[in-house]
């Protein structure tokens, strides 16, 4: 019998890749693993916008928000260590920001995600990406300053940039839930 394309009534809204135990160690993986590719790409402009989206889509709000902050700490984990950014007060208080901002973001994400109606569309995850961008790129303004940093090219290059990764992340989740590595069995559990 053929798999379904879309996943069942109950999980409409939700990437649903793998089974439901196994989700928070799925979506940690691949947000590790985006976030380290997207941290020697881009250096300071990871997607972090994109990755909350995936996480409130695929987990609820509080494994969202670690698997999310797992992705920071690997961001900042390369930074500071393979890229060699200073360890000086203002680059560890971005830091923080940053990782403050991802996980706004993420309740932002997953706020919007449980106010729409049910249906997993790519308009629904269009609409909390761009929350989860809003509140991603201007909460770490008012923190910090830096106003030069937030021009109309640079989010919007940033904001391309990350729904580009938005849409790689789902895609990346759409082959995991049809090829099905880990068997019928393991989703139902």
């Amino acid at each position: 019998m053929p798999r379904p394309i879309l996943p069942p009534l109950r999980d409409r809204f939700r990437l649903t890749p793998v089974a439901a135990r196994l989700a928070p160690l799925f979506g940690f993986a691949l947000l590790i693993v985006s976030c380290a590719l997207a941290s020697f790409a881009f250096a300071c402009a990871t997607p972090f916008a994109a990755c909350a989206v995936v996480a409130a889509a695929m987990l609820p709000l509080r494994p969202a928000l670690l698997v999310v902050t797992g992705a920071w700490l690997v961001n900042q984990g390369i930074g500071f260590g393979a890229l060699h950014y200073p360890i000086d007060p203002s680059t560890i208080a971005w830091g923080f920001v940053i990782g403050a901002a991802a996980l706004l973001s993420t309740a932002a994400a997953s706020t919007v995600l449980r106010r729409l109606p049910q249906g997993r569309t790519p308009l629904m995850l269009a609409i909390a990406f761009v929350a989860a961008y809003a509140v991603y790129e201007f909460a770490a303004t008012p923190v910090l300053g830096g106003e030069g940093a937030f021009t109309a090219a640079i989010v919007t290059r940033i904001g391309l940039t990350s729904a580009i990764w938005l849409a790689g992340l789902v895609v990346a989740c759409e082959i995991v839930r049809l090829a099905d590595p880990f068997g019928r069995a393991m989703r139902n559990a």
